[in-house]
C-alpha cells in the first residue's frame, strides 16, 4: 500500500520506533548523534508543510529487541498519537542463534494491531536481502521468512510497507558501514528516499539508481578488510555478548518528544 496524496497532506507529525537502524547508527550527524533514514524522511515530510508546521520524534534505541521496543517505545508512540509511525523491529531477534521468525512475527503483529488503533498511519518495514552482506548472508532464509510475514501483516492492517528486500541498491557494499551491520550515510539516504516514495512523495533522486563503477578488489584487499573488521567490530561484539551487555545500554532515545523540525 502507498499513501495517497490526500493522506500525505495530513501528515503533520511523525514518530519513528525501532532499533539501531531507525536510530541512524552508521550515519553520523553534527555533535556525534546519528542521523539516519528516519531523520532524513522527517525532513522530506516537513518540506511538504508550512514552516514549523511539522513535528517529529525518534524513539529508537540501538540494540533493542522486539519485546523491549514493544514495552518501551510503543506506549510512548501511542501517547504521542502522531499522524505517522514507522515501525521496524525484530532484526536483532532474528540474528540471535535459535530464533524463530514465525514466533517473532506473531509478537510483531500484536504490536502492529495495538498501534494501528491509536495512531494515524503505521508504516512497517521488511528486512534486507542479505545475500551480499558477509556477516548476515547465512541468515537470508530467516530474514526472508520474517519479511514475508511483515507483508502479510501489512495486508491485514492496511499498512504501507517499506520493502527493503527489493531495494537492490543497498546490496552494494558501499551502502553499508564498516561494521557490516549498519547502513552508511548513502545507504540511509537511499532508504529515506524509498520510504518517501512509499508515502507518495516525489523524490529528487531514484533510490535504486546504480552506483558508480568501482575498481575491482583483490584477495589482499579483502583479507585486510576482514582482519580490520574482526579487530574493530567482531571482537567487541563478542565481548558484549559474553558480558551480557548491549550496545544500547545507557543510551536514551535521541528525540523522545514530538518537536518541530
Amino acid at each position: 500500500m502507498a499513501a495517497t496524496t490526500t493522506t500525505l497532506k495530513t501528515i503533520g507529525s511523525y514518530a519513528a520506533i525501532g532499533d539501531s537502524f531507525t536510530e541512524g547508527v552508521g550515519d553520523p550527524g553534527p555533535g556525534g548523534s546519528p542521523l539516519g533514514w528516519a531523520d532524513r524522511l522527517a525532513v522530506l515530510l516537513a518540506d511538504q508543510r508550512d514552516e514549523h508546521d511539522f513535528r517529529y520524534a525518534n524513539l529508537a534505541v540501538r540494540g533493542r529487541l522486539l519485546d523491549q521496543i514493544v514495552a518501551e517505545q510503543v506506549p510512548r508512540a501511542k501517547a504521542l498519537a502522531p499522524d505517522l509511525v514507522t515501525f521496524c523491529a525484530g532484526g536483532n531477534d532474528i540474528i540471535r542463534p535459535g530464533s524463530d521468525p514465525d514466533r517473532v512475527a506473531e509478537r510483531f503483529e500484536a504490536a502492529v494491531a495495538d498501534l494501528t488503533g491509536s495512531v494515524g498511519l503505521v508504516m512497517i518495514t521488511t528486512g534486507f536481502d542479505t545475500r551480499g552482506v558477509p556477516v548476515l548472508r547465512h541468515l537470508r532464509g530467516k530474514v526472508a521468512t520474517y519479511s514475508a510475514h511483515v507483508r502479510s501483516i501489512a495486508d491485514r492492517y492496511d499498512c504501507p510497507v517499506l520493502d527493503l528486500w527489493s531495494l537492490r541498491s543497498v546490496q552494494d557494499r558501499r551502502a553499508w558501514d564498516t561494521d557490516r551491520l549498519h547502513l552508511s550515510p548513502e545507504g540511509h539516504t537511499r532508504v529515506a528516499l524509498r520510504a518517501a516514495q512509499v508515502l507518495g512523495l516525489r523524490v529528487p533522486t531514484d533510490p535504486d539508481q546504480p552506483w558508480p563503477p568501482m575498481r575491482p578488489r583483490g584477495s589482499v584487499d579483502a583479507t585486510r578488510d576482514n582482519i580490520q573488521w574482526a579487530r574493530e567490530h567482531l571482537v567487541p561484539w563478542i565481548g558484549r555478548r559474553l558480558r551480557g551487555e548491549s550496545s544500547g545500554d545507557h543510551v536514551a532515545a535521541k528525540r523522545p518528544d514530538l518537536m518541530p523540525l
